[in-house]
């Protein structure tokens, strides 16, 4: 089996507020990206996450842990999406900085 897609992206918000705000943030993405990313199933226990999706048809599972200075977040992809796997870091990256980034 693979290595899972891993992504760690560190903020100042504490646990509590970068929960809420991947929250409150992901039904935004999940609009915006509608066209190649399905939830299939998304489940929230405190601050950890634990969800199924399709992407490009492609189904993929994983959980994101929110810590006290980081988001750590795990996917297991199937051979076609590990290809583009590079490239889905950099996006879920940037994607994950704008939704914790500290607004005035």
């Amino acid at each position: 089996m693979a290595q899972p897609l891993t992504v760690s992206i560190p903020h100042r918000l504490g646990k509590d507020e970068a929960t809420r705000r991947l929250q409150k943030g992901l039904t935004s993405v999940r609009g915006r990206f509608a066209d190649k990313l399905v939830v299939e199933e998304e489940t929230w226990t405190d601050s950890h996450l634990a969800f199924r999706i399709a992407v490009l048809g492609q189904k993929a599972q994983g959980e994101m842990n929110v810590a006290e200075d980081a988001v750590h977040l795990s996917v297991e992809l199937p051979w076609f999406l590990q290809m583009m796997a590079q490239k889905a870091k950099d996006m879920i990256q940037k994607q994950g900085h704008l939704l914790l980034e500290k607004k005035s």
